[in-house]
């Protein structure tokens, strides 16, 4: 039997950094949907498929294998089982990603996939969607947030520190629109599922938050 940690919230809640941590502690793996969804763009850019081109898409994702393991403490993103963590960064992988994420049949493929490693795997994962679609039956489920503005705070300084010019009130106001978009999208909407666990994480470090979901589960 299978121990599955769903962990949802709004952008910039620290859900990926969070899951990391879960992960690592508890000897799971956690699952980087993203990276799952660059490593089938992959795929499609191996078998020459072209970026308009949907049914191909549909027709070639069913051949795509994707799953993620463990080797030496890295994360490895497997494709039809090769190694493929240093071909999925680029920016073409990137842009087909983002354009094959769109398609309905693709999304399915994957999320099958998704569901497979947490049928096998003890997995932490998070998103938008987890606790509410994607795991629906997960042993602990947290909805992990934080307000709008300690969010934008943190990417403020993350922006800084790389030198990069930001505007605080537009990163806020970006954050704002995009809760709005996702909260509100058609296919499966970010929302608090009922057995969830509320954490705001305004106030609380990293560790603090670690230790919560620990021992909630």
């Amino acid at each position: 039997m299978t121990v599955n940690i769903a962990i949802d919230g709004p952008a910039g809640a620290g859900k990926s950094t969070i899951a990391k941590r879960v992960a690592k502690l508890k000897n799971f793996i956690y699952v980087d949907t993203g990276a799952m969804y660059r490593a089938i763009a992959l795929y499609f850019l191996r078998m020459h498929i072209k970026e308009d081109d949907c049914n191909a898409m549909i027709s070639a994702c069913k051949e795509a294998l994707i799953t993620i393991e463990y080797q030496n403490d890295e994360q490895i993103v497997l494709l039809n089982g090769e190694n493929v963590n240093t071909l999925i960064r680029t920016e073409e992988v990137g842009k087909m990603a983002s354009i094959s994420s769109s398609v309905k049949e693709v999304r399915e493929h994957l999320l099958e996939l998704q569901r497979r490693l947490a049928r096998e795997k003890n997995v932490v994962m998070d998103g938008r969607d987890i606790g509410t679609f994607v795991l629906p039956n997960a042993n602990t489920k947290i909805y992990l947030t934080a307000s709008s503005y300690v969010r934008a705070k943190r990417r403020y300084e993350e922006l800084e520190q790389k030198g990069i010019p930001c505007d605080f009130n537009q990163i806020e106001k970006d954050i704002i629109d995009r809760d709005y978009r996702d909260m509100n999208r058609e296919i499966a909407p970010l929302s608090q599922a009922k057995d969830a666990v509320y954490i705001d994480s305004s106030n609380l470090t990293i560790e603090e938050v670690v230790r919560k979901i620990l021992e909630l589960c």
